[in-house]
């Protein structure tokens, strides 16, 4: 138990669904996703969708930047729609992202970055994200989900890079 709250493990599928804390503010959270981007590794096969493993660190530090307001993409106009119903389940404990999920069009990697080079990066935007902590999150809208507060950006990075290191097995 940390902070009174115990780790839950959902199964949906390979590999399991780890909702510890679901806040990368958190120390110990913050250094397993570390080590599980240190853990990703040129051969690691993807189980879903198209990116490559390099491919996958850059969109999560773009996913990163957004947090933090370095990058402030307009709202899509499905999320205008859809955002505010989503939201509530996206943001649902215990429950991770779901495969195939749809992208706003800025976090989309065409190029096929070096690993080690994007692994850099994105280890830099997480590092910053946290480091910043709630003060550092931005009040410009998510693309999708519009405003968020500092406790849900946490969240959904976490789940954001939680996601995209199952794709990985990691």
């Amino acid at each position: 138990m940390v902070a009174g709250r115990a780790r839950v493990a959902v199964c949906v599928g390979e590999p399991l669904y780890s909702a510890f804390m679901e806040d990368v503010f958190d120390p110990a959270t913050a250094d397993q996703l570390r080590q599980r981007i240190h853990s990703v590794t040129a051969t690691s096969q993807r189980q879903w969708g198209k990116m490559s493993a390099a491919q996958m660190m850059e969109h999560c530090a773009r996913g990163l930047e957004m947090g933090t307001g370095e990058s402030k993409p307009p709202r899509v106009f499905i999320g205008r729609l859809l955002g505010g119903l989503v939201k509530p389940k996206a943001m649902k404990d215990g429950e991770p992202m779901r495969r195939n999920s749809p992208t706003a069009p800025s976090l989309v990697v065409k190029e096929d970055p070096d690993l080690e080079a994007a692994r850099a990066r994105l280890l830099a935007s997480f590092d910053q994200f946290v480091a910043g902590g709630e003060a550092g999150c931005t009040t410009h809208p998510h693309a999708f989900f519009g405003p968020l507060t500092p406790a849900e950006w946490s969240k959904m990075m976490h789940k954001h890079l939680d996601h995209h290191l199952r794709q990985f097995s990691a």
